[in-house]
Parts: structure tokens; sequence; C-alpha cells
């Protein structure tokens, strides 16, 4: 088993997944999350007929079926007496209902939750299983480099470990925790992190164009800065701020920028920002895990 603390990276081959003829791979829920990780899942020769996903929507199980050829559910049944692992893609507000259906049918299955907020204990309880994972992915999973913090109950075994690995390391990279309280800042920072790059973005967007550029040229050279400076921030073995003074010489326009951002005192908003979701993320399991 790999530390807690250890990152994951993408490419372990669901070819290896230890799983039989009989076993069932059930999603709760076929929403944007649940899309992101099937079709990860089926990139890695991970066989559609063992999968079953239970979504009340026709229009979400047509198109499912049409995307990713799973079998589908309107309503839990004794079909999920099948099922070896549930993800649960759910809302938080709708866990519990939920939880009430599935549960009599998945009493052997282990489970994985990739909804906000609700915590294990809650999880535990409701579904009457001590083997359960907890994730926190976020939406860049859709294009395969979406970034996942885990915390596992003490039940949980290696190879459920490893399963859960798998199938978050098909959508980006993983970050084992320690506390389930962690997960909260995981949500503030890389949970809701895509919505914070995405409106900087916008309002670069809108400068470019009161700068003279159009909103195409604005926004090609904003997304592709983003794009750029995180490539190399990855690759880089030097921290952020030693990239950042790299590019900012004293007098010069980028010092001008943020000497402007500092005057506004940007940082400590965002970091008040960030504050506000990871309090938000508290109260979500406080509000929907009674």
């Amino acid at each position: 088993m790999r530390p807690a603390t250890d990152v994951i990276n993408t490419g372990y081959p669901m070819t290896n997944t230890p799983h039989t003829a009989t076993d069932l791979l059930v999603f709760i829920g076929g929403g944007n999350m649940a899309s992101a990780i099937l079709g990860g899942l089926l990139r890695q020769s991970y066989p559609a007929q063992q999968i079953c996903v239970v979504d009340p929507v026709a229009a979400t199980r047509q198109s499912l079926v049409q995307a990713f050829g799973v079998s589908v559910l309107a309503e839990p049944d004794a079909t999920l007496k099948q099922a070896s692992h549930v993800v649960w893609a759910v809302k938080p507000q709708q866990f519990k209902v939920a939880a009430a259906q599935v549960g009599p049918f998945t009493a052997r299955a282990m489970h994985l939750s990739v909804a906000a907020g609700i915590r294990t204990d809650s999880l535990a309880q409701w579904l009457h299983s001590e083997r359960i994972v907890r994730a926190m992915p976020n939406t860049p999973a859709l294009v395969g480099l979406g970034q996942t913090g885990l915390f596992a109950r003490n039940a949980v075994t290696a190879a459920d470990r490893l399963w859960v690995q798998q199938v978050m390391g098909t959508t980006g990279s993983c970050l084992w925790l320690d506390q389930e309280s962690q997960l909260d800042a995981v949500t503030a920072l890389s949970g809701s992190g895509p919505a914070y790059v995405f409106y900087f973005i916008e309002a670069m967007v809108r400068a470019g164009q009161a700068m003279g550029l159009s909103e195409a040229q604005s926004q090609q050279l904003a997304i592709g800065t983003f794009v750029g400076a995180s490539e190399l921030a990855r690759a880089s073995t030097d921290a952020p701020s030693v990239l950042r003074e790299r590019v900012t010489s004293k007098g010069g326009t980028t010092h001008a920028a943020l000497s402007s951002m500092e005057n506004d005192q940007v940082a400590q908003a965002f970091e008040r920002a960030m504050q506000a979701a990871c309090e938000r993320a508290k109260t979500l399991g406080d509000e929907f895990g009674r």
C-alpha cells in the first residue's frame, strides 16, 4: 500500500482489476462526473457489459447507453445485488434518500462516493457498510486531467484502495489523505478550483478586449497562458514564487501589474474566498449528512 500522502498518476490498466464475470460495477447517478469516470474506465478496457448506471432521468439514461454502451436502470432493483463496487455520483441533498433505496441491495459492495460534503460516518450509517472511500474530484476529470483527493475508512482493504486508484486514476491524479477533514480543504482548493481559473480567464479576456484585442484573440491568449504557465510549473523543480520572480523585472510591465494586485489585496481576497469554500464544504456535511 502507498503512503497516505502519495500522489497517484494516471496509467493504471483496468484490465488487471480483480473482477469476475458475475461482478457488477454500479453507478448511482449518471451526470458529468459519472460520465468522466465511465469514459476513463472504458478507455482502459473495462468491460461495458459489467457496468450499470442508475439514474431517474430518461434523457440521461439514453445518453449513457449511446455514449458508453452500459446498462441503465431508472431505479434500484435486485440487479444491484450483483454489485461488487458502487460509485456514488449524486448530489449531496439526494444522497440519503438514494442510499435508503440502494442500500438493501449492496451489502457486499465496496462504496466510492464523489458527492461533495457528505462524510463517511453518515455514509456508513446509511449504507450499513464500513468499506467506504470518499473522493473529491474536479471537472478537468472530463478531459483526463482531474485532481482527486481520497480518504478511506479503516475497513477499506489494500485491494479496495488499489481499485479506487485504478478507477480515479483514469481521470487524472489522486492524492490519499490521512484525515477526512482535509477533504474540505481539497474541495476549496482543487474541487472548486477550476471555477477560479475560469473566473480569471474571463477577467483577462475582458481586459484584453478593453485594450483593443478581439474576444477570440483575448481568449486564445488567456487560455494559452494558463495552460503554458501550469505546464511550466508542473515541469519545474522551482517553487511558483521563484517562477513568478523570473518574469517580474523591477520597473517592468509584470511588476506594474503585480504591484496593482498587491495594492488591491488580491491575494488576501483570494485566500478569504477559498476559506469561504472550505467552510461551505463543512456545512454541506452538517446540512445533508443527518
